[in-house]
Parts: C-alpha cells; structure tokens; sequence
C-alpha cells in the first residue's frame, strides 16, 4: 500500500513581499491577483503576501497599487515541496493616475536599455527544447544570435566575436559562463552555471548601460533567486551532462544560503558518441544573502570550476580519418577558475547605493606531444597561464520627482597576468617556433553617469549616458578622455500597444590579456610598444514594438555597429575579430590595432509568454558582417551567417505534462580554405598535423546551411514532500548532418605511415576529407526536489 503522502491531492503557496524598488519600504494594501482568476489576496502592513490553496503549476501574478506601475511576475513555479518566494519590487508612477488602468507586462523595459533587449525566466530556461538547462544554449533563440554547429557553446551576437559579451551575477561580473574556455575569447561544450539558482536573465545586444563598460556586443544579467528562508530544502538533478545536488534554507534570521555542486560524465557521453575528445567538470556555486533590516541588503556569491580535457585514443586505431585527424592536434587542456564576489546595498529615502568587490582567477593549461606520445622530443606546445582581476564598484542610483533616474559611480580594477608558452607554429613559410615568458600587472579605472526621463505622461522617454575608462598598461591608455563612451536612447509610445525607439551608443573594450602579455623571440612586450589600444564600436539600433493583451511580444529592430581599432595579427594578417570558435589560446601574438569591421542587419521577433498553457518564440535574423583584409577590402567576417530563422513553440497540457519543439535554420559560416602545398610540406604537417589556411583567400568559401530539430517532453508529480521531474530531450531530431568546411589530410599506406610524393620529396601525399557535423542526441533527466 502507498504511503498516505502519495494518496492526497496536494497544495502549494505564493508568498513574499511588496516593496518599492527605489527606498525597499514595505508597501501595504497592494492587490496580487492570479492572471485569468479572480483568486488573490493583498499585502499587509509589513507588505507580507501569501496565496494559498493552489495546485501544483505554473502561474503568473499582477501586483497592482495606487501612484504605482503595474507589476507582472510571470511563470512562478508552484509545488507542494514548499512555498515558492516571490518578491515584487514596484516602481512609482510619473504622476498619480488614480482611476486611470495600467496595463501590466510580462516584458521588461527600462528607461537606460529600452531596446534590444529580451528576458527570459527560470521556468523557461528549464523546459526549452535542445537547451538541456543550459543557458547558452537557450539564447540562441533570440534574434540577432547564432549558433555554431560544433558542440561549443560560442554566443555570436549580431556578428561580433564570442569576446564580445560581458556576464553578470546579481550585479557581480564573472568572466566566462562555460567550462573549458578559450581563454582570449569564450565558449566551451558546457555551460558552467546552475539553472536552479536563477530567477531571470536579461540579455541585451545594444542600448547597455553606463554603468557596465568593456562591452561591445552583449550584456547577460543573471539576477538570482534567494534560499528558502523557512526550511532547509534541495534538488537533485540528473542532466544531459552532469549530476548535481543543490542544498537551500536559512543560516540565521533574515538570511539564507543556496550551495550547489555538480560532476559531469560527458566523458562518458562523448566516449558513447566516439568524439575524439573526453572533456570532464566539477563546478560549485553558492549565494549567501542577508537582510539585517529594510535599508541594508548583503550578496557573497562564488562559482568555481575544474576542467579536465583528455582525449579518446582510443580511436587512433578504430577511429573515421576525421576522428583520427582530431586527435593529431588537439590539444590536451586543464583549467581551474573561480569567481567570489560581495554586494552591498543601502536605501536611502529616495535613492539606493551599491559596492560591489569582487575577485575572480583562471588557470589554464594546455601541451600537445607529436603523435600524442608524451616524450619531451615530441613537445610541440606547453603553455601556461594565468588571469587574475580584483574589481570594485560603486554607484548611486536616484528617483528625482518621479520622472528622472540617476545612476552614477566609479570603478577601479588591478589586474595581473603570467603566460608560459612554447608552441611550434607550421606556417606558408615554414615553422615558427615561440618560446618565451611573460608577466605584468595593470589598474583599470572607470567612472560612468545615467540619466533617465520619463517625460508626458510616460509617452516619451529620454535616456543620456557616459562612461570613460582608462588604465595604466599603456601610455595611449591612461586617459580616460580617450575613451569617452557616450550613449543615447529616446522612446516615443505612440499608443498603450505601440512603441518606437532609438539608441545611439559609442563602446570601448579592452582587448584580452593574451594580446596585451605576448613578447616576442627578443622578450619585448611587442604589442605595448605597437600602441596597441582600445577596441570600440559605433552602435545605431531602431525599432518598433507591439505588446498584445495576451502576454506576447511582436518586434522589429534594425542595427548597424561600426568597428575600429581591433588587433589585427601581423603573421597571418587578419583581424582577431575572426578567431575564437576553436578550443585552445587565441591572440597569443603580435597585434597592431589597426583592424576595421561592420555588421548590420534586421531582427523580428514574435514572443509568446506563457498563456492558457501556450507559449512560443519565432524570430528572423538577416546579418552581414565584415570586416577588412591585409588588402583593405572589406570580406565576410567569421561570424558572417547571413540569414537565421528559429522557431520553439510549446504547450502545457493537464496532468502536468509539458511538450516543446524547437526547429532552427542558419545559412553556413565563411571560411578560409587552406594553403594545399603548405599543408603538405612534411617539416610542416609534422608540426601542426591540420591544413593551414590560406589567408590569401580570407573567408572566401562558406559552409552550407544548416538545420536541426529537437524536441522536449516534460512529466511532473508533486507529493506532500517530494516533487520529481522527468524529463525526454531528443537534439537534432531528423539526425541532420552539416557539412562543414572540409578536412586536408595526408595520404597514409596500410600501415598508417605518411607516404611521401614521389615527384616532391619534401611533401607527403595530401587529400581532402568530408567534414559533416552533428548526430542525433537523445537524453533522459530526473529532477527530485525535496
């Protein structure tokens, strides 16, 4: 006989508090009301809510209140495990409109980043079709961002580089969301933040803020929901490519804790799929949070991460020619990194400050042995590195009259970086071999101002921002007059429905440390004495946006960015704005900042919040992007796709099932074939074991278009203490194979040995391989709440 917490129709409860976003006083007597019901409840005095009696689901509550905007909290997932916490933090309306309706939307807008800008919520990150609870997967649904076919987790944002984007927790900036970087740029295979701590992320591709500078192509703000302050609780989780465990509840009054920790066993999955590589990861995350009274808040975060990445040698023997010319010059990487940071926050009257301190460390490491056997002679690369960077910032943000938002502050950075390298690099003029070692130190410094104005009524919206940074590695750097970055954004809504606005925005980011630590054969920080410099970009976006009745999104935005100044690589003569979707170091070299880009192209958006069980996201992006050749000729650019359709559609059926599909259609990327008579020199296939390109001809071929389909399946039960999820994710449904730019490799005799040309000694037999990519994935995950 079952247990009698089986037996009985369960309950769960919505409960937090009201407050007013600007000074964090409780704000009484707010009607909540469940979307589509009449069912609510008001605050009370101290601003305490609490909607009780609900079944199991998924709901969307309303906060409304007099002289304060509407307030939407969409998809709060509700069990019988424990009440799910919903603070609301409401802001004052310009004037007081008493009699006069709201409407509330499920669509963030704020006055400093009023375009370009999407969110998406906890609930939907967990069931999106192909994501596998993994937000850099997740995104790749929202317009202007692509998606590379290799199992990488590179985000292409509107045609700029992976190194293009900045990531922040509850206002906290850590470098990289993924395991086993490449340092110089970003992505990975997996992502390396835990879905269960995340209440919403926003993410906006132009239009950022003052307040957040070294930026060019997109800001990821993850804001995190706090622990359980009434009882200890937690998850367990089987995934696509990881077990976890995460624990949650109070430490002592007013506080909680939410700690995580996670192994992979994609070594495992990728032995299965008989990839030439067997990456494994441990990650930990924890969030501390205080409260000792209204008007002071305290944030400890940390996120940490182990990388191991070994290779299947397996498949030297029984490997396809693909597989075996992988495993020739992959090379084997560890990494550790970790981020730990603290947020302070104190309210005042009308006005709130913020500090933030935070550190964050990777350890990178990386060899390749010739033939892959581990003998000193057959060392053709060892590189060692470390970045370090302690961070502190602070800002005052202010309502005045209602109608205007303040944000200023300043920020100052030390940074130290070490680099060990030794490689041997086969080029069309022979092999180069680099060997040298390199340390420095740097401040970065920065201040920055906002203001915001809400002007008639909330139908024009007016927003001017500047920052200005500086740092001392360079001469050229040191004033911040330099770089002065100033932004503007103007809103006009025409009707309650419809809304047209404009940003106009001048960015600086510095390039990585592998550019700014590099020396050359005579030790020279070469790069330092070429001037290299800032990076900046000119964005111009537009737009129109239609809200409907119905929780949906239509949108339409055009963009142009403007590039100048990136590094451009002396020995191969390209733009480092090409590099960056490979596993390894990149900008390890000498640079001049001389390298000119654009990119432009349009966005339309339709996105469906969830709504009577029904919720969905199509978009459409056509980008062009370039930039300029050693020729001064404007060429496709790496991260030139052309034309990007994707469309995830679900529904949520009774008995607490949930189906989701998502199909997505990219054109293929440019590349640069390679140089056939340069690969085949055997001084240099001995060295590099992979085609060399032919810079000659940069980005002159592109792969072909790709497609896939995945498809998702969901089934929850709730019990009085317990609450289990199942779930079916099947990537790459119909089992699509890409084609991608095609493999040169040498010709080899029956016993594997190269077989040199007899008409030219000095080179080995070559030939050109298929290089198709992508296999179907299914995965079966269970989630146990307790």
């Amino acid at each position: 006989m079952m247990p009698s917490i089986l037996l009985h129709a369960q309950q769960g409860s919505i409960k937090g508090r009201v407050l007013d976003a600007v000074n964090n006083e409780a704000l009484p007597f707010v009607n909540i009301v469940i979307q589509g019901t009449a069912t609510g409840t008001s605050t009370d005095i101290d601003g305490k809510y609490e909607i009780k009696n609900l079944k199991p689901g998924t709901y969307t509550i309303i906060a409304t209140f007099v002289g304060y905007k509407n307030k939407i909290m969409y998809e709060i997932d509700v069990n019988s495990v424990s009440a799910a916490v919903v603070n609301i933090l409401m802001e004052q309306t310009v004037e007081d409109l008493s009699g006069v309706e709201i409407k509330a939307s499920p669509f963030v807008k704020k006055e400093e980043s009023p375009i370009s800008m999407r969110t998406i919520s906890a609930n939907e990150l967990s069931r999106y079709p192909g994501g596998n609870r993994d937000i850099s997967k997740v995104i790749q649904s929202f317009p202007g961002v692509a998606a590379t076919v290799a199992y990488r987790n590179d985000i292409i944002i509107r045609g700029g580089a992976p190194n293009e984007n900045r990531f922040y927790l509850d206002g906290i900036e850590v470098p990289n969301i993924n395991h086993f970087a490449t340092q110089g740029s970003s992505g990975g295979p997996a992502g390396m933040l835990n879905i269960d701590f995340i209440r919403e992320v926003e993410f906006s591709s132009s239009a950022f803020p003052a307040n957040r500078g070294n930026v060019m192509s997109s800001i990821m703000e993850f804001y995190l929901r706090d622990g359980n302050t009434d009882k200890v609780g937690g998850k367990f989780t089987i995934g696509a490519s990881d077990i976890g465990l995460s624990l949650e509840g109070p430490l002592h009054k007013n506080s909680s804790f939410i700690l995580s920790a996670r192994q992979s066993y994609l070594k495992l999955l990728f032995g299965l799929l008989k990839l030439p590589f067997l990456p494994t990861y441990n990650d930990f995350q924890l969030k501390y949070k205080w409260k000792p009274n209204n008007k002071n808040e305290i944030t400890v975060l940390g996120l940490g991460a182990i990388d191991r990445f070994k290779l299947n040698t397996k498949l030297q023997e029984s490997g396809t020619d693909q597989q075996k010319y992988l495993l020739r010059y992959l090379p084997v990487t560890n990494q550790w990194n970790y981020m730990i940071g603290a947020k302070y926050v104190h309210f005042f009257k009308e006005s709130y400050l913020t500090a933030v301190l935070s550190r964050n460390f990777l350890n990178n490491k990386s060899n390749k042995y010739q033939n892959n056997v581990e003998e000193q002679e057959n060392l053709l690369q060892d590189y060692r590195s470390q970045e370090v960077e302690n961070k502190f910032r602070i800002e005052h943000t202010a309502r005045l009259n209602k109608a205007i938002k303040i944000n200023f502050g300043l920020n100052v950075e030390y940074d130290k970086y070490n680099n060990s390298t030794f490689n041997k690099i086969a080029t069309p003029f022979g092999v180069d071999t680099i060997d040298f070692k390199s340390e420095f130190d740097m401040w970065r410094y920065g201040v920055f101002g906002q203001a915001s104005f809400l002007l008639f009524r909330d139908r024009f919206a007016l927003s001017l921002g500047l920052r200005m940074d500086g740092n001392d590695y360079d001469e050229s750097m040191k004033n911040p007059l330099h770089q002065i970055s100033p932004r503007v954004s103007f809103t006009v809504r025409l009707t309650d429905d419809l809304t047209l606005v404009t940003n106009a925005g001048w960015y600086y980011q510095l390039p990585p440390y592998t550019v700014l630590g590099y020396r050359d054969v005579n030790y020279e920080m070469v790069n330092r004495n070429n001037n290299v410099s800032y990076i900046n970009v000119y964005h111009l976006v537009a737009g129109v946006e239609y809200l409907t009745k119905f929780n949906m999104k239509i949108n339409a935005e055009g963009f142009y960015k403007v590039y100048s100044k990136y590094p451009f690589l002396v020995r191969d003569s390209i733009s480092l704005a090409n590099l960056g979707s490979d596993f390894g170091i990149i900008g390890n070299d000498e640079v001049v900042s001389t390298s000119k880009g654009r990119s432009m192209g349009i966005e339309v958006m339709a996105q469906q919040k969830l709504y009577k069980g029904f919720y969905g996201i199509v978009t459409y992006t056509f980008v062009k992007s370039e930039f300029k050749d050693k020729n001064n000729q404007y060429v496709s650019s790496s991260w030139d796709n052309e034309h990007i359709v994707n469309i995830t559609l679900g529904k949520s059926f009774k008995h607490y099932w949930d189906v989701g599909v998502k199909w997505r259609f990219s054109m293929g990327s440019p590349y640069t074939p390679y140089d056939f008579e340069a690969t085949r020199t055997i001084a240099n296939w001995n060295v590099s074991y992979r085609g060399i390109p032919d810079y000659d001809k940069l980005n002159s071929m592109r792969a072909k278009p790709f497609h896939s389909l995945d498809i998702r399946v969901d089934k929850k039960f709730f019990w009085k203490v317990l609450a289990l999820s199942i779930y079916v994710d099947i990537q790459n449904v119909y089992n699509f194979k890409s084609d991608q730019a095609p493999i040169i490799d040498i010709v080899r005799d029956e016993n594997g040995e190269p077989v040199i040309d007899p008409i030219d000694p000095g080179k080995y037999k070559a030939q050109y391989i298929e290089n198709p990519s992508g296999s179907i994935l299914p995965t079966l995950g269970l989630i146990i709440e307790f």
